[in-house]
């Protein structure tokens, strides 16, 4: 046998892991369990998959807020615009932090054995960066459409944005978790 077509796993490692996820016996409707390692494997792989799309967006956004205020116009902004604009970049640089750190906790602490830790940890950054990146984009869209849209329509339409991302990034999700904990209890009984 070539080295290439050598088996992936070591000799007497137990496979009983894959074997589960694998098993044509398994049934489709149910989730074989995770051991407590492979769940936080999962968690840890999944809140790099959400990092790397917010961070992404966040970087973009915050990016072209600070070239904003070397633009002529910017010179020409109301009192309350430039306040408006401030506190944007200020939930920018919020928000990146944020949804960076994650990054820089790992890499301080990988090693140390304390990766559930580190999850629960970027977990709550992750879902505090978020508030902070919609907040970011509603003032944002406000700044924009305070200067597009005459009178209070910038106003309604950035609480109607607001409104959706509330329902889409926290409504929904919560809904979801209610229902199958309601499943679930359904199930158990």
């Amino acid at each position: 046998m070539t080295r290439t077509e050598q088996s992936v796993e070591p000799e007497g490692r137990n496979t009983d892991c894959c074997a589960r996820h694998d098993s044509p016996h398994a049934k489709p409707d149910r989730e074989t369990p995770e051991t407590p390692h492979e769940r936080v494997n999962r968690r840890w792989n999944e809140i790099l998959q959400e990092t790397r799309v917010t961070q992404t967006g966040v970087q973009i956004l915050f990016g072209f807020l600070l070239s904003v205020a070397f633009t002529p116009l910017f010179r020409e902004l109301e009192a309350l615009d430039r306040g408006i604009y401030v506190a944007t970049v200020v939930l920018g640089a919020a928000a990146t932090g944020s949804l960076i750190a994650p990054v820089s906790i790992h890499r301080f602490l990988s090693g140390q054995r304390m990766k559930d830790d580190v999850v629960e940890i970027a977990g709550r950054l992750m879902m505090c960066g978020m508030v902070l990146l919609a907040l970011t984009i509603g003032c944002t869209l406000l700044l924009i459409l305070r200067f597009v849209v005459p009178g209070v329509l910038a106003e309604v339409l950035v609480t109607g944005v607001m409104l959706w991302f509330g329902l889409c990034w926290y409504g929904l999700p919560l809904y979801l978790r209610r229902r199958a904990d309601r499943r679930s209890r359904a199930r158990d009984a």
